[in-house]
């Protein structure tokens, strides 16, 4: 009987279970496929990057000496230039001459000074005589102490009133003079230090004022590296610290080390108008006996990553893995038997790549890369 019945009803039993099957298969929670990185060892470094330029380490700007009129510079940059030796010469500019107005003006003005001089010369002999008689008087008794000091006193202010009148008229008679030779004498502008011409400032002849640039001179074998870096990466940075400098033009970067930090900032203006604390930080080079290296000068732009902290044996996890939790910690998500552990870590240094695992994480272990938003505890994950 019961053969009679599964002989029957084998065809809707078969069709049954596979209806079943297929809609247990259909509703059955696939794994969600995620990128999958792994905790590894090995060298991590943290630095700051910035753009710098290149100067000599001593250079010099030489400026014009006097006011005058300026001869050619002949000198080119790259031309070398001795100690001492001449640049160009400057000729002392003559005093402008005086219209007759106002040299007529000026003889009046000094014959009024010789006039007062004379009356003051007059007026000082006077005073002199009544001094002499005042002084005989008092010896015998005969005038008060007091007459006897301002009798003095008239003396003195008489020798200055005379001292005055005799240094007007002769500041007038320099005036009504001629300009003398000594303004046409040859001044000459010489090199302060040997080394090479970096720029020609003032290259044309011409009047020019006391303490115009001319010309720079330096050694563009010896330079060194000022980076601008903002305030807030520039105290991350010490003496020392190691550089890495690329975008100069060669096919590996080349090393240094930071000199000094300038102890001061300044305000400086971004691209984007916002206003930035920015300071120097002087960066020497280890080696530029390279062909290419050699050719950097002054004034060329490059860039350079300043390493503020590295280790060669860090325990790392990717960037991407990490993400924060609702209580403001780091999580990732670590890949294990098909499941997604969801893991909190200490993190210590970072940067565009690692971030340094302090706890939470074993080397070797694999996390998911930029995991989706419904990824959650416990999902089932494979790695894509």
């Amino acid at each position: 009987m019961m053969k009679q019945m599964l002989k029957r009803w084998r065809w809707p039993l078969v069709v049954a279970i596979l209806l079943l099957a297929g809609l247990a298969l259909a509703f059955w929670p696939s794994p969600q496929r995620v990128d999958t990185g792994q905790v590894s060892r090995g060298a991590m470094a943290v630095g700051v990057t910035d753009d710098g330029v290149t100067r000599a380490e001593e250079h010099y700007v030489v400026t014009a000496p006097v006011s005058g009129y300026l001869s050619r510079i002949e000198l080119e940059a790259g031309d070398r230039v001795a100690k001492g030796s001449l640049i160009a010469r400057m000729t002392g500019r003559p005093a402008a001459p005086l219209d007759p107005r106002s040299r007529e003006e000026l003889k009046a003005s000094l014959a009024a000074a010789l006039a007062a001089t004379r009356g003051a010369e007059a007026s000082l002999a006077q005073a002199r005589s009544d001094l002499a008689r005042a002084e005989a008087l008092a010896a015998r008794g005969f005038l008060p102490k007091a007459q006897l000091e301002s009798a003095r006193t008239r003396v003195s202010a008489g020798e200055a009133i005379r001292a005055q009148n005799r240094s007007e008229a002769a500041r007038l008679r320099a005036a009504l003079s001629q300009p003398s030779g000594g303004a046409d004498a040859a001044v000459p502008v010489r090199a302060p230090a040997t080394g090479m011409v970096l720029s020609v400032i003032t290259e044309s002849e011409g009047v020019i004022a006391e303490g115009t640039p001319l010309i720079t001179i330096g050694d563009p074998g010896e330079i060194e590296l000022v980076v601008d870096l903002l305030s807030r990466e520039a105290v991350r940075v010490k003496a020392g610290d190691p550089v890495e400098v690329s975008q100069w033009g060669g096919t590996q970067p080349l090393i240094g080390h930071v000199a000094r930090v300038e102890p001061f900032g300044r305000l400086k203006l971004s691209a984007l108008g916002i206003e930035e604390q920015r300071v120097n930080v002087i960066v020497r080079f280890d080696d530029l006996s390279t062909q290419e290296a050699a050719r950097l000068g002054h004034g060329y732009q490059v860039d350079a990553r300043i390493i503020c902290w590295s280790r060669p044996d860090a325990l790392r996890v990717p960037i991407g893995a990490l993400f924060r939790g609702v209580d403001g910690g780091w999580r990732v998500f670590v890949i294990a038997q098909g499941h997604a552990e969801e893991r909190i870590l200490e993190v210590g240094q970072m940067n565009e790549m690692f971030g340094e695992v302090l706890g939470g994480l074993r080397e070797g272990e694999i996390v998911a890369i930029n995991p989706p938003g419904s990824f959650r505890h416990g999902a089932s994950a494979r790695s894509r």
